[in-house]
């Protein structure tokens, strides 16, 4: 039998939103500090949200291209226990942390399994998102799925993308991925998630095992 694929939701923002994704079934939730998205929260009200989460569900602190100390500082003082980078950070950039590392990548033609590869000693896992040269995630739109299969990931792969309720059953039976990463998907606004669109979200991955 196949393991159950696990569910992050990106973009957290409202102590309640967490909690029913936590209750409905969510493993792991994203929170942004990098300061241009629409979707940043401010360190001091997610240390807040982050020491309401129960064991076993993980805070995953997202960044991009950010001075490796802030993120130490940030991650230490709102206690994430996962570390997501989305920009050109370097394999020996992504070595100085302790904490768990998710690399990501934009997927496009020429992103090849050496560029993921140079990366699978110092990471815990890679997350393929869709490619846009004008913002690093957060674009509400899929990608080509099997770009996927040249890229011969060889550590525990997270799908993102314009993933959301309506299609994030297809997305598993193709990819077979470890997690999904959902965020624009089940939004009313950035950064502030729909109940009810969670509740499905995880309702429509459960169906898949």
């Amino acid at each position: 039998m196949r393991s159950r694929t696990r569910i992050k939701i990106c973009g957290m923002t409202d102590l309640e939103e967490v909690r029913h994704a936590v209750a409905a079934g969510v493993d792991a939730l994203g929170f942004i500090f990098a300061k241009a998205s629409p979707r940043y929260i401010e360190p001091e009200r997610a240390r807040v949200i982050i020491s309401s989460l129960p064991p076993f569900v993980d805070a995953v602190g997202v960044f991009l291209n950010d001075e490796a100390d802030r993120v130490a500082e940030i991650v230490q003082y709102c206690n994430v226990t996962v570390i997501q980078l989305h920009g050109s950070e370097s394999p020996d950039y992504c070595r100085r942390f302790r904490t768990r590392v998710i690399k990501a990548f934009q997927v496009h033609d020429k992103l090849t399994a050496g560029d993921l590869f140079a990366y699978e000693d110092v990471v815990s896992g890679f997350l393929l998102d869709t490619y846009d040269k004008k913002q690093a995630g957060g674009t509400g739109t899929t990608f080509d799925w099997s770009l996927i299969h040249k890229l011969q990931p060889g550590k525990p792969l997270i799908l993102a993308g314009g993933l959301g309720p309506a299609n994030v059953a297809q997305a598993i039976t193709a990819v077979r991925p470890f997690a999904v990463d959902i965020n624009s998907a089940i939004e009313t606004e950035p950064g502030r998630k729909d109940p009810v669109l969670i509740s499905r979200l995880v309702e429509a991955v459960a169906a898949t095992f």
